[in-house]
């Protein structure tokens, strides 16, 4: 048996098409604005400061074990995203909780921190960012959008910031983590 379609059938299809996708859209859209972001954000480990003036020195044997150590810490923390400046000691801070969890290591620029480019990339996801003493914090209020943290002491590497954005706004706590 054949059945012919009118024009008016295949209008109404193609109508129906669109409104479904439309409606499909939106809902993911609706779906991306409802999703809880939240970054953790920590300082780089001990970095090797026997050579005066280097200015991309590697972590000291502690540095690791501290970047091991972050690794456990943020093992149920279902990270899905991993930044580092691209410097040694934030890439080594960064990298056991990137293999930890089988993730690319990102690069970003603290001059460009928090971007509209980077909120795109993170919404509704848990991300790990490695900075530097003067960045990480700045990093936490450019997220909140205010300054509530002041510069990380030059011989504190056990700050964790976590930061959690949602539609309603963001929050944040300050936690000690020594080894």
């Amino acid at each position: 048996m054949y059945i012919r379609a009118t024009k008016h059938d295949i209008m109404k299809k193609h109508v129906l098409l669109i409104v479904f996708a439309l409606v499909t859209f939106a809902g993911f859209s609706q779906e991306k604005e409802d999703q809880v972001t939240t970054y953790y954000l920590i300082r780089h480990a001990e970095k090797n400061r026997a050579v005066e003036g280097d200015k991309d020195p590697f972590l000291t044997e502690k540095g690791t074990n501290r970047a091991k150590h972050w690794a456990e810490v943020l093992s149920t923390a279902n990270i899905d995203m991993v930044y580092s400046t691209n410097y040694n000691r934030t890439k080594e801070t960064a990298r056991p909780t990137a293999t930890q969890n089988g993730l690319r290591l990102y690069m970003y620029n603290p001059r460009k921190m928090y971007d509209e480019e980077f909120k795109f990339n993170t919404k509704g996801k848990n991300v790990l960012i490695v900075g530097h003493s003067n960045t990480t914090n700045a990093f936490a209020n450019k997220i909140l959008g205010k300054n509530k943290y002041g510069q990380i002491n030059d011989n504190n590497n056990a700050n964790l910031y976590i930061v959690t954005v949602t539609k309603s706004g963001a929050t944040s706590v300050l936690l000690k983590i020594d080894n």
